[in-house]
């Protein structure tokens, strides 16, 4: 393979929903740009894209594909994605690193939650979409319902390119009024007849071409101005419309194809040759420090790595794409993220997991190497007088947790090593040992996520693992003032133990004045506050400590021992062993002796005596509540907002986007457990939901109770 320079490069991301036929689409790009001899199949599992045992095991995509074609002087790379919401992380590096965004959509189904989903993503980073609707040879398509929906969604901006004859089993045949002329295929596909357009089809074809040159017109003055001078465009004139409308998102255009029988694959190619444009007329790339990198060869060497896959009897094989400069077999670089020094022995373009060694790849270029020492996902490695550093690509948040163990536990620490390498293969596992919880919990995009997480651990690194269902990070807090002492004495001869604090605890909210008087038991205590301290705790809320100690009852030096004894306590709630939060405690008394107190002593007078007075000021456990975004089609809306109320969720309103009826809720984390299975059972797999972190509520009392009751019993069992 030649070394293509970066006006010769075009870098181009395949999405779509799962089944609309993207590595069918790739396969019969593959074939027409000669780079595999044969068309695979997903069924027979021999497809270049789908190549990991995993996705031969499920028949889909699991993770994302690099492979390139060489068309017409040209290379163009593509990153052909799982269509699955699951393995979104594949699409999101993917849009991060290529230019334009081929949306596959299935013509049987149109529009689908996953085509919303995946074009979301386009628009937060600008990437122009060109729409190519597949499987016309299906019985059930219909072109004409997904271009009406195409419109109902993205306006006048989705523009047709091409028509279909007929669908069903007699496709073969299309009309592209942006050529003006017939393209029919034989049953084989592959290279079409150019005909002229039938007498039946020129009234709309003639209709079309005219919606396309507006279209092409209206991003470019000039081109506006000749097209009002002339009334048409040339088709070179209408290329270059396009090209502007594209890069502008003010365009996309549609394209019909049936990938499976390599029918109107090669004009699509052509379309993308012609047409996208390459990486040198994209926005530039941002730096960490907001320097904007220009994609030139003679500029510094700089590669960003944005996917790492570990395969068998090679190891890593690590993912790039060349921000600026160029990078020859060879070089030393510089990890700007690990201070590490790495060689690039070798470099590939690559076709899955198929590897074509080349001498050298310019600006722009997509490609791979192995064997790097210390480079993982996200990383960036400089050559001399590049100082960059990227952060671009920003995941979605994890739906769907579990704590995971393994059977024997003997394999614990070998179980550890291969999740922190399946992280780095895929950033959406999320791994936390969770000293809290005391369970690793792994997070991941849905339910399927993780269970091929558990597929490749069992298969590939045999080892036999589990899945539970994670314990809640409750907090504990209170909702009145108590008061408490406690004397902490212990006399066995030799040197004793004495110790006593007195205290206030109450809640603790932004903003709340100073303490200065509070009553218990018709008893009055004034407070003047001598020191207070204010700490963010590390897992969320504030704890104050103030000394409101007069007269020397307890000396300076034992107030860290007390509050050491408080965090202790705090670190383990005393209603549930849940960390607690937002309270301020004000020491204002005790009793020391001269000879036997000391640090230890006040520590455990001074937890205690918070235990005590934390018990006494109406206790409460907090739950972590979640804001839960669901897309459902309306159909299906009745039945989803059902199921959450029955999963205490408060639905905080809904809007319609696009076709589909968007919900938003807060939801207790403790419900959502399982709200990724039953959301697809409910809406056959048409729906799809985000969640992130809101912040925590009381819980109610009959949750609280059954808590307590839960605590108690597994204490006593202990």
């Amino acid at each position: 393979m030649k070394v293509y320079q970066t006006d010769e490069i075009k870098n181009i991301s395949i999405l779509g929903s799962s089944g609309s036929g993207k590595t069918t689409l790739a396969e019969a790009m593959l074939f027409e740009g000669g780079v595999i001899k044969r068309r695979g199949t997903v069924d027979a599992g021999n497809t270049v894209s789908d190549y990991f045992p995993v996705e031969k095991e499920y028949g889909y995509s699991v993770f994302s594909t690099v492979f390139s074609v060489e068309w017409n002087g040209l290379k163009l790379n593509f990153i052909d994605c799982p269509g699955s919401d699951d393995f979104i992380g594949g699409a999101v590096s993917a849009l991060n690193v290529t230019d334009t965004a081929l949306m596959v959509l299935n013509a049987q189904y149109g529009v689908e939650v996953g085509t919303i989903n995946q074009f979301r993503y386009t628009e937060q980073f600008h990437k122009p979409v060109i729409f190519v609707i597949n499987q016309l040879d299906n019985d059930k398509a219909d072109y004409d319902n997904t271009v009406a929906q195409l419109k109902d969604n993205y306006g006048d901006k989705a523009v047709q390119i091409q028509y279909p004859i007929n669908t069903g089993a007699s496709f073969n045949a299309v009309v592209d009024v942006l050529k003006m002329k017939m393209y029919r295929w034989k049953p084989e596909g592959g290279v079409p007849e150019v005909l002229e357009i039938p007498a039946d089809q020129i009234e709309k074809a003639n209709e079309l071409h005219r919606i396309l040159v507006e279209a092409a017109a209206e991003h470019d003055d000039a081109l506006m101005e000749k097209f009002f001078d002339e009334g048409t465009l040339s088709e070179d004139d209408m290329r270059a419309g396009i090209r502007v409308g594209l890069i502008h998102r003010g365009m996309f255009p549609i394209f019909c194809v049936s990938a499976g029988k390599d029918m109107c694959v090669r004009r699509t190619l052509e379309f993308l040759g012609n047409v996208v444009p390459c990486t040198d007329k994209m926005p530039r790339l941002v730096t960490t420090e907001g320097v904007e990198v220009t994609p030139e060869t003679n500029g510094p060497t700089s590669l960003f790595f944005f996917k790492t896959t570990i395969e068998p009897h090679i190891g890593q094989v690590s993912y790039f794409k060349v921000i600026s400069g160029k990078v020859k077999a060879g070089d030393d670089l510089t990890n700007a993220d690990r201070g590490s020094k790495e060689r690039i022995a070798q470099l590939f373009s690559v076709a899955g997991q198929n590897r074509t060694e080349v001498p050298e790849m310019v600006a722009g270029d997509i490609g791979a190497t192995v064997k790097l020492k210390d480079v993982r996902l996200g990383n960036t490695l400089n050559g001399k007088g590049a100082d960059y550093r990227f952060d671009f690509v920003k995941y979605p948040e994890p739906k769907f947790r579990r704590a995971i163990r393994p059977v024997n536990e003997s394999d614990a620490e070998k179980l550890s090593e291969i999740l922190t390498r399946m992280h780095e293969e895929d950033p959406t596992w999320l791994v936390e040992q969770s000293k809290e919880l005391k369970q690793t919990i792994v997070s991941g995009q849905g339910e399927f996520h993780l269970r091929t997480l558990k597929w490749r651990i069992e298969n590939n690194d045999k080892i036999q693992i589990e899945f539970i269902e994670p314990r809640i990070p409750y907090r504990e807090t209170i909702t009145k003032a108590a008061r408490a002492d406690y004397r902490h004495k212990k006399q066995s001869g030799g040197a004793g133990q004495f110790g006593e604090v007195h205290m206030i605890v109450e809640p603790y909210y932004e903003g709340m004045p100073a303490p200065t008087m509070y009553k218990f038991g018709g008893q009055e205590f004034k407070i003047t506050a001598r020191d207070t301290q204010v700490y963010d705790l590390d897992w969320g809320g504030k704890l104050v400590f103030v000394n409101s100690i007069v007269g020397g009852s307890i000396d300076a030096r034992f107030l860290p021992a007390i509050l050491k004894g408080i965090m202790a306590r705090m670190e383990q709630g005393p209603l549930t062993g849940s960390y607690a939060r937002d309270v301020r405690i004000i020491v204002y008394d005790g009793k020391m002796h001269p000879v036997d107190s000391n640090e230890i002593s006040f520590m455990l007078a001074g937890r205690n005596a918070f235990s005590t007075a934390f018990k006494e000021a109406g206790p409460k456990i907090l739950e972590p509540i979640y804001d839960v975004e669901v897309l459902v089609p309306g159909d299906y809306l009745g039945d989803v907002m059902s199921d959450l109320q029955g999963r205490r969720a408060i639905i905080m309103g809904m809007n319609s986007e696009k076709g589909y009826e968007k919900l938003m809720a807060k939801v207790p984390l403790k419900e959502m457990a399982s709200y990724s299975t039953s959301l697809s059972s409910n809406t056959g797999g048409r729906a799809s939901f985000t969640m992130k972190f809101s912040g925590y509520e009381l819980v109610p009392t009959d949750v609280q109770d059954k808590l307590l009751k839960e605590y108690a019993e597994s204490q006593a069992e202990d």
